[in-house]
């Protein structure tokens, strides 16, 4: 019998079944289900199974948080059922069938991303720790950097470099293999496109704008401009997303005992082709479009509007999951303008909300049970992890989730009104001072106390005027038992 074999019943139970079960797997906190009948799942008596820390439901799949131990629930629970699991990309597949085609985009923009998270996040802490080191004049009474000072220092500069670029100038490649992953198509072939985008043949990116003449590929009755697309979002989805429709309608046509040698040289080719004629240019021009609205609106004279609003409807974004759609915002971004300022908004509101359960923790400081539940939230949205608390914690109870909220707009506000700026998607939480720049670390430092004293304060204040009453008269009383 497995430590949570009575909780697995229960779940199983209140779900339905394992008739209403179409699929289920689990990530690193979370059970995820794709159910038959999404009305038959009992949530009141789910979420008072004594493993279960909240549920939501995202992207088509209902979702269960149990907390850093959902691998031995997992197999406790499958083996209750008596079904299979399935892989989480099986899972994701059969939940599209629930979304409406919003969903579904926003679904297929986080798939693309997901895989890249790890890299760009080692990336923007490559490029922060050398502009520490090279940028930052710390030595001979301020006139100096560590580089300039130092042989190490300036090699370690120039070879830290070499990761910053394969992951930042060659990201086209990450986004086009992931891309043929996830469509189920050779990825070999994505990381080929991928690096016809950005090879030394062609002009880089950055250079284009300063350039007297740009190189072209003369064919005689049309000349085909060599410009890469070094850090270039929207170009490298456009043209991923066309090899592997190509690929797919070849393979149908083609017959079997020839497909290794047509397959792949007629999607190859015609895509690099029409990639360079056409994607290239669209792409690169509707990637130009949105960085600059966003920038634009993030540094105009009404920046602390648009900053306020973001910050205050972030972690609801969470909850619809149109959240994902601020990566490919933040890549492109930091290929255009060298950075990002929307992500450290991204991560105020993590810490925000980390802040909010904190303060329930407070409010809860006799109450064990509950205690158990709110301290690990606590612990892994300040690292980053936000599901835990906010569905286990701050929605349940609504007051401390609008405290969240109204500490991240006010933070949002600091941090973009101070012009602070991330080298790259980071660590969303407290450890995201790292991804910042280095000027601009002392005003986001600010920002994030600010993200921690107000949603703290207005928590408790809210619970003393009895906001959120009849959810938290079920505190008190827990408290008092």
């Amino acid at each position: 019998m497995g430590k949570y074999s009575n909780e697995a019943a229960e779940l199983l139970k209140y779900i339905g079944g394992s008739e209403n079960i179409a699929a289920v797997s689990h990530c690193a906190t979370r059970m995820r289900f794709v159910l038959n009948r999404a009305e038959a799942a009992d949530i009141p008596k789910i979420e008072g199974i004594k493993a279960v820390k909240g549920t939501f439901t995202q992207a088509g799949q209902f979702q269960v948080i149990i907390g850093n131990e959902v691998p031995l629930f997992y197999n406790d629970f499958v083996q209750a059922a008596g079904i299979e699991g399935v892989s989480k990309d099986v899972t994701k597949v059969a939940a599209r069938k629930n979304m409406n085609w919003l969903q579904k985009l926003i679904s297929h923009l986080a798939d693309i991303f997901a895989p890249l998270i790890p890299a760009i996040v080692v990336g923007g802490l490559i490029l922060g720790f050398r502009n520490i080191i090279g940028d930052i004049k710390l030595l001979e009474d301020g006139t100096k950097t560590l580089v300039e000072v130092s042989q190490f220092w300036s090699g370690a500069h120039a070879f830290l470099w070499l990761i910053g670029e394969a992951i930042f100038h060659f990201l086209p490649v990450g986004i086009t293999w992931s891309i043929s992953k996830k469509m189920g198509t050779t990825q070999i072939l994505g990381i080929v496109l991928g690096l016809t985008l950005v090879s030394p043949q062609l002009l880089n990116a950055y250079a284009v704008a300063g350039a007297d003449k740009i190189p072209v590929w003369n064919f005689g009755f049309a000349q085909v401009q060599m410009i890469g697309y070094q850090a270039q979002v929207i170009p490298a989805i456009l043209a991923g997303f066309l090899l592997s429709y190509l690929e797919i309608k070849i393979r149908d046509w083609v017959p079997s005992y020839i497909s290794m040698i047509v397959v792949p040289f007629l999607s190859l080719l015609p895509t690099v082709l029409i990639a360079h004629v056409v994607l290239g240019p669209i792409g690169w021009k509707i990637g130009s479009v949105i960085s600059n609205v966003v920038y634009s609106g993030l540094t105009s004279n009404l920046r602390w509007l648009f900053a306020a609003v973001f910050g205050f409807v972030y972690s609801p974004l969470v909850i619809t999951g149109l959240h994902h759609m601020t990566n490919a915002i933040d890549l492109q971004l930091m290929g255009e303008m060298g950075g990002t300022n929307l992500w450290p908004m991204i991560a105020l509101s993590n810490i925000a909300q980390g802040s909010a359960v904190l303060a329930m923790i407070y409010l809860n400081r006799k109450n064990e049970e509950e205690k158990q539940v709110s301290i690990p939230a606590a612990i892994s949205c300040y690292l980053g992890v936000t599901e835990p608390a906010m569905f286990g914690i701050n929605l349940k109870y609504i007051f401390p989730f609008l405290a969240a909220m109204i500490g991240s707009s006010i933070a949002a506000v600091i941090s973009v009104g101070s012009g602070v700026m991330a080298n790259s998607i980071g660590v969303g939480g407290l450890p995201g001072i790292l991804s910042i720049k280095p000027q601009f670390m002392l005003m986001f430092f600010i920002a994030m106390v600010t993200a921690v004293i107000v949603p703290f304060v207005l928590t408790i204040a809210f619970a003393k005027k009895k906001v959120g009453v009849k959810q938290y008269k079920t505190i008190e009383a827990k408290a008092k038992a």
